[in-house]
Order: C-alpha cells, then structure tokens, then sequence
C-alpha cells in the first residue's frame, strides 16, 4: 500500500478539505471529462448549460462550508492548490451576476448558481456520505453527460466508478520497497531492514521522484504550514460565517511574545505556545485562507503546531529534522486512511483531529530520537483518546468547536510523544486494533453526529 506524502498533505485553500477543496476538484474533474468528449450521446452536440447538486453531509453544511462557492470556482477552472484567496470573492459575484461561466480552453456555459447548484438535503448518494453531481446539456435541453463523485476526505475526489472499485479490490502491489498496509507491517519491515519510519517512507517515495524532488516537496509543503502560522498570528477581526467569531491568536501572540522577551517563564507557557499555533492555522483556515490539508483542513493546524513548537524550544533542530518529522507523520496517516478514514463526514471528528493527532505524536516521537515501537505506540495513545469525537460544527462552520479542538490535539499529541518515549514501546493496545475500533465507533455513530450539523453544539448553542 502506498500513499504519497503529496497525497496526505495538499496545499489548498479554507475552510474545509473534504467541503471546500473537494467540491472545487470535483468540478475541475468534470470540466476536463466534459472535454474529452468522452459521453454517452452524441460527440459532436455542444454543451451549453451545467447543473450541480451537493448531497448528504454537502448539503446540510455546504453553505458554512463554502462549498457552493467552491463547486463555482471549480467551475470557472480554478484549482485549490493555485487559486489567490483575495480573488475569490469577485469570481463568485461575477458568476452569480451574470450566470456564466468561462473556464480556460472552454467555450462559455450557462451556469445559474441561484438555479442551476442545488444543496439536496433529501436525496443521499450512496457511496459516501459527501456526493455531488455534475450534469451538462445541450441548447435544446437535452443530457449530454452526468458525473457523480465523491470528496472522501483530505481534498481525495473518486468518481461512483473509483468508489465502487476502491471498495471491492484488493490491497494495492507496489514496487514500493516497504510496502505496509498496517501498523504491524511497517514495524516488521523496521526490524528487519534497521531503519526507521521516516527512512522507509523515503525509501517509498523515492521510488515516484528523486531525492532532490522529494526534499524540495517537502519543504514546500513545511513553508506553506509555516505561511499559514504567521498569517493566521498577524491577523485580527471577525471571521466571516455570520457567528461572530472573533480570530485570538493575534492577542495570545502578543502576550506570549511580551513574557518570551521578559524571559519570563511561566507553568503554562509551553502549552500557551503550543495552542497558539495549533488556533493560528484553524483561524486562517476558517476564514478561507491557504492551509495544507493534515490531513484534513479541519485538522490542519495540529501536525505544524507541534512542529512549530518543536522548533521553537529545541535550538537544534534541522532541515532533516522537519522532513522525517512529516515523513513519520504521512505514514501513519496513509495507515489510518487506509485502515479506516480521515473524513468527518464518515466517521466523526476522530477521523480528523484524532488523526492528525496521531500523526502528530508520531512525528514528534521520531524527531526525539523514539524508535519504531515508541512512534508506534505514540500514534495509538493519541488516537486512542479521540476516539467517539463526534464531528458538529456549529452553524455548519469550521469555528466552534473545531479551532480550539486543534489545538486540544496538539496538546495530546505531545503528551502521547511524551508518554511514548519514556517507555519502551511495549504496550496493551496495538495501533491497527485502535484504528480499526475508530472505523468500527465511525460505523457505529449515527449520521447526525458526523458534520451534517443536526445535534450536538450545532443544536444546542443556536437553542441558547
């Protein structure tokens, strides 16, 4: 099984991988299968017209989401990893003024946004909780091509087709040196080739890039986490959605940067520190800014905050440090996506932050000298203390309680290093059986408490 870090971690734009990013993708998608000329009636009828439907989890949290938006700017051609936030806005108001769309190499569709994106909260596809629907017609009116797919999490889009054949196939043969679907697998291949977590998953990626690529990759990815902290500290105000949410990590910055200069040493300052950058990226990430999916975007800021925190009170820390950091982290993660899911949608907020915690607390351990077992047993104590984190999302927006829950996932991500590392790596509970619990409490939960905003804080703080 292998799952590139680039897959893992994506650099995108707010306020949501799997509402945001997904739907922007999947329209991409549909555009370029459009082009193709690849549909059912005949080749040479032109497209004049599009509709769009959002279903299940979509629907009910779409809007706070921004996922209309998203499916519109797709539409206009733009991909999350390269569109300009601050172009956004004006994009979307052209469309929904003029009806149109234009994307690049196109010819211009009929595209009413207040008629043609239709949020269905009745009709549920079946093949995940967060389906959408593409159609194209010809000036007559007649269907020339209809797509369904699905955004399964971390910004991942796969068509009814993909879907139905992920579901039936067998685990994946690659050339990949090390090759481990699970947990026990990557500690087996750890033991036999003496090289650590981070090692065999370069080991992996090389086999797709050079080692130059690969560096080069990854820092990029590192630099975009690093953006989206100093954005998300050098910010103030409210952020959009309607709940009045007022952005704090400006505030908590400046008095954590007045004690830091006074060296002036408090009980809390570590973890004050360490949930200031955890609340800096989820800030940003909520008010649409670019963040990079880890795995999701609404758990982005766990796995840089504890990096950040990292650099920050360890003098010695390196470029090497930062890359087996993230190397150990998408391991794991490509583990839990494998094993079981990172979506919200699907299984909660265990799903989310549980695993970039468990990432997180990998990653940490590896970069603090743990060994296989430790990082192992890191990843599990993490996890294992999300698990039944149900995902409700106040209002349907990626605020409350989302962006202090990251950094409640910092926190416990360095706990569970630590905890790891002063033992041996000997413990009750391996990491395959606490992800498998997790897709098992994910099956178990019922649909209202996965991201649709039906019950919980979503209910009860707008009942107050």
């Amino acid at each position: 099984m292998f799952l590139s870090i680039f897959d893992v971690f994506k650099i995108g734009i707010g306020p949501s991988s799997s509402h945001t990013m997904g739907p922007m993708s999947a329209a991409r998608r549909f555009l370029d299968e459009l082009q193709s000329g690849d549909r059912p009636r005949a080749v040479n009828a032109r497209p004049a017209s599009l509709t769009a439907s959002l279903h299940g989890s979509l629907a009910f949290t779409g809007v706070g989401h921004g996922s209309g938006r998203a499916v519109i700017l797709g539409l206009c051609g733009e991909d999350p990893k390269t569109i300009d936030p601050d172009t956004m806005d004006a994009k979307v108001a052209a469309v929904e003024s003029h009806g149109r769309v234009q994307p690049p190499g196109h010819p211009t569709y009929r595209f009413r946004p207040a008629v043609d994106l239709v949020f269905d909260k009745r009709n549920v596809l079946p093949g995940h909780p967060n389906g959408l629907q593409f159609a194209a017609f010809d000036d007559d009116g007649q269907l020339l091509l209809r797509r369904v797919y699905y955004s399964v999490g971390g910004g991942f889009v796969v068509s009814a087709e993909e879907l139905e054949t992920l579901k039936q196939a067998q685990p994946e043969q690659t050339d990949t040196p090390y090759p481990f679907a699970h947990a026990r697998d990557m500690l087996a291949m750890a033991a036999a080739s003496g090289l650590s977590i981070a090692a065999m998953k370069r080991a992996n990626e090389e086999t797709q890039r050079s080692p130059l690529a690969l560096d080069r990759g990854i820092d990029e990815i590192w630099g975009a986490m690093s953006g989206c902290i100093e954005r998300g500290i050098a910010q103030e105000g409210i952020m959009p959605g309607g709940l009045n949410v007022k952005r704090r990590a400006r505030s908590i910055f400046v008095q954590l940067d007045a004690q830091w200069q006074r060296n002036e040493i408090t009980p809390l300052m570590a973890n004050d520190w360490l949930s200031l950058f955890a609340m800096a990226v989820n800030e940003e990430n909520a008010a649409g800014g670019r963040v990079v999916t880890a795995p999701t975007n609404g758990a982005a800021g766990v796995i840089p905050a504890v990096l950040r925190y990292f650099l920050k009170f360890n003098a010695g820390a390196s470029s090497r440090d930062i890359r087996d950091y993230l190397l150990t982290a998408a391991a794991i993660g490509g583990i839990i996506k494998h094993n079981a899911s990172i979506s919200g949608a699907e299984v909660g907020c265990q799903g989310e932050v549980g695993s970039a915690s468990a990432m997180a607390a990998a990653g940490l351990c590896a970069i603090m000298g743990g060994t296989p077992l430790q990082v192992e047993n890191a990843a599990e104590i993490a996890l294992e203390h999300h698990l039944g984190m149900t995902c409700d999302p106040v209002a349907g927006l990626v605020q409350i309680p989302c962006i202090e829950r990251n950094a409640f996932g910092a926190v416990k991500a360095v706990t569970a290093a630590s905890l790891a590392l002063k033992g041996d790596g000997t413990h009750a509970v391996p990491l395959d059986a606490c992800i498998e619990t997790m897709r098992q409490t994910g099956l178990d939960m019922s649909e209202r408490y996965k991201e649709t905003s039906l019950a919980g804080l979503a209910v009860n703080v707008v009942a107050c």
